[in-house]
């Protein structure tokens, strides 16, 4: 739809002035603008709270520290520490791009990965609108990246912004007002995550239960099993965390073995750690045992209704899982204690 003189007017000299949009992007052909009054929504201000505050935490053992959405991820290094800590993906790519083209061939290389772990027919970013700081676009990747890697983060609901669409062609400037969504109203960042909470997943109900009585049945079973090897667990929540026992456990209840080469054994770094727990989760995965919205960041950070669910998927197959047992409400057959 058309816009008046005076809006387009207002908007064309707003964007000549904004130091991130040159005249070749504005030339392109069409871009997005957040109206200054959606600025204000507190509920804008809330979601930018909620992401600045997961980037720290995820990466607070890296003493990175981002104090802004909008001014602090244009580099590509702080996309880049979450690549490897939340996908387990570690790119050889220098810690600081100083230039802004250095800048860009990061970002390149990091948003590449991104976009196959985050899988989305129609993503709402690229190299160029990130390396320019444009908001829109870094919330949308930010939001993407919190869906995906860790939905147990709660992120606002029914965040909404009005933009202006601005398309340059021959014949002038046309401008429209659209709302954009951020944030499902559900409070749900998508479909997606809904279907990984769905309440036939066993662990969530297992969870609603006396969570010691389900510890004690899950501790049981992994001590029983590891006993053979001369270990013992005393922490569930903590002493899987690394990987090492995890991977041991699954090598022997499954009646194979894992080359030391394939992982550490005494694990030094938090990415030692990640990358112990991405392997188990993928072994798991090619056994067929599908873990429901775990990541291997859940595990490393101790998470226990992460390290939960992952030890029920070996407990269910392996003679452990019979329900009634971890409920108290009946006998189990023979089964369940073979």
């Amino acid at each position: 739809m058309d816009r008046g003189g005076a809006m387009e007017a207002a908007v064309f000299h707003n964007a000549k002035e904004d130091e991130h949009m040159d005249a070749q992007t504005f030339a392109a052909g069409k871009m997005k603008m957040i109206q200054p009054q959606s600025m204000k929504d507190p509920k804008l201000d809330k979601l930018k709270e909620v992401l600045l505050d997961w980037i720290n935490t995820s990466l607070k053992a890296e003493h990175i520290v981002v104090q802004s959405v909008e001014e602090d991820l244009y580099d590509g290094l702080v996309l880049h520490h979450l690549l490897a800590r939340l996908a387990g993906v570690h790119l050889t790519l220098e810690e600081m791009a100083l230039t802004p083209s250095a800048q860009i061939h990061k970002l390149e290389a990091v948003l590449e990965e991104l976009d196959k772990s985050l899988d989305q027919q129609d993503t709402k970013w690229d190299v160029s609108l990130i390396h320019k700081k444009d908001l829109l676009a870094t919330l949308h990747l930010l939001v993407a990246m919190v869906t995906r890697f860790q939905p147990e983060v709660e992120l606002p609901s029914d965040v909404k912004v009005q933009v202006v669409v601005l398309e340059v062609s021959r014949t002038g400037i046309r401008s429209d007002v659209q709302t954009e969504v951020l944030t499902e109203a559900s409070g749900l960042n998508s479909q997606e995550v809904s279907n990984r909470r769905d309440n036939n997943d066993p662990m969530e109900d297992l969870l609603k239960m006396e969570a010691d009585k389900v510890k004690q049945a899950v501790l049981d079973f992994v001590n029983k099993t590891m006993a053979s090897v001369g270990l013992q667990v005393l922490d569930l929540d903590k002493q899987f965390s690394d990987g090492v026992i995890l991977l041991l456990l699954i090598g022997q209840l499954e009646g194979f073995f894992i080359p030391l080469s394939d992982f550490s054994l005494t694990p030094h770094s938090h990415e030692d750690m990640l990358r112990n727990v991405s392997l188990a989760l993928n072994l798991l995965a090619d056994l067929g045992l599908q873990v429901s919205a775990v990541q291997a960041q859940d595990v490393v950070s101790q998470d226990v209704a992460a390290t939960l669910k992952v030890l029920y998927a070996l407990f269910r197959k392996h003679g452990g899982g019979c329900k009634q047992e971890v409920e108290g409400k009946a006998s189990c057959d023979h089964s369940c204690h073979s």
